[in-house]
């Protein structure tokens, strides 16, 4: 297990296209780590500069208080595994998960104990005399583990490990992984694109925005206490509703309820933030809805408020042709600043 550290981190693919600009992160040891953030977001550039396969500017990049920034890739003792699983055609499952071994001059009495050991891990073994041509995608995807497994490192990478397959093996990868991770308790970078993944694997999410970490923090602390209005955006389905309210006498009024401001607030106009699940649809309004998504176990019913699309989630439907009034739970309510976007929270 390792910590690590990055440090004042500066990487530009070009003039003027600057990803990081003396970035700053630590990640305890053991932790699961997720990266998660929009496309460009420098997530896989971050990850791809740890491991050594993007070459940074400046700054350092400590394992354990040791800077390996300059240090070789393959002498840095992480390994990592990709979205396309990188595996060989030609060789076995045994042949692919010795290879690394191998070029590490590792001997054949302890190469072949050691891919034992992660064949059976892995649920690998009865697979070892077969080609990836004969394995299903999850089958390959392990062994893509499993070859990063068996040399061993101090620190796992993964680059959206799980984005080839279908949704039904997602889920079971995703279990899969967090296991593996009780099982090794060692330190696991992730970098994803699906929030779902994040949600449900992270020990902490690590969500950047242009290269800008906008909340590093457990996953349950992102969506229910966002930092800022790209957090709020950005996590969950469907997203937080915003609205831009005016304040008059630190209140703003929503239709027939008035919520007072739980702290001083001095500009003209608030952005109010509340969840799909604490609306509700009242029979005394005049707001029609637009269209109904069911989902089986609940419906997402969207509103026309003030040409804004609000979201609401139920447990059951309503007639399109209706007039509906909203009602928001007063005790689940985000306040965000109209200027910094920042989260305002009770004085």
């Amino acid at each position: 297990m390792v910590a690590l550290a990055i440090k004042n981190l500066n990487k530009s693919y070009s003039k003027g296209n600057k990803i990081f600009d003396d970035f700053n992160v630590s990640f305890d040891t053991g932790e699961l780590i997720v990266i998660l953030g929009p496309s460009g977001c420098g997530k896989s550039t971050l990850l791809r500069s740890i491991a050594g396969l993007e070459e940074i500017e400046s700054g350092e990049i400590d394992m354990d208080g040791v800077n390996i920034a300059n240090i070789d890739p393959k002498d840095r003792q992480i390994a990592m595994v990709f979205q396309n699983y990188a595996l060989y055609p030609h060789k076995t499952v045994y042949g692919n998960l010795e290879f690394g071994l191998k070029m590490r001059k590792v001997d054949k009495e302890t190469r072949q104990k050691r891919i034992e050991q992660v064949a059976e891990m892995l649920g690998l073994t009865p697979f070892l005399q077969r080609k990836p041509k004969a394995l299903s995608g999850g089958q390959r995807q392990r062994v893509a583990l499993g070859r990063a497994l068996v040399n061993s490192p101090k620190l796992f990478l993964m680059d959206e490990p799980l984005s080839n397959l279908d949704a039904k093996l997602r889920v079971k990868m995703r279990s899969e992984i967090i296991q593996l991770h009780k099982q090794l308790d060692e330190t696991i970078i992730y970098v994803t694109h699906d929030q779902t993944e994040a949600m449900t694997m992270a020990d902490r999410i690590l969500l950047l925005n242009q290269g800008e970490i906008q909340q590093f923090d457990r996953p349950e602390k992102l969506y229910h206490e966002p930092a800022n209005l790209f957090t709020a955006e950005f996590i969950g389905s469907p997203a937080m509703n915003i609205l831009s309210l005016p304040v008059e006498n630190q209140q703003v009024q929503l239709l027939n309820q008035t919520f007072k401001l739980p702290f001083t607030y001095d500009n003209s106009s608030i952005y109010l933030g509340i969840r799909p699940e604490d609306v509700t649809l009242t029979s005394d309004g005049e707001q029609p809805i637009l269209y109904t998504e069911n989902l089986g176990n609940e419906y997402l019913i969207f509103v026309n408020y003030q040409g804004k699309e609000v979201v609401i989630r139920s447990d059951r439907d309503y007639p399109t042709n209706g007039k509906y009034g909203l009602s928001l739970n007063p005790d689940k309510l985000h306040w965000f600043d109209q200027d910094t976007q920042l989260r305002r929270s009770e004085l």
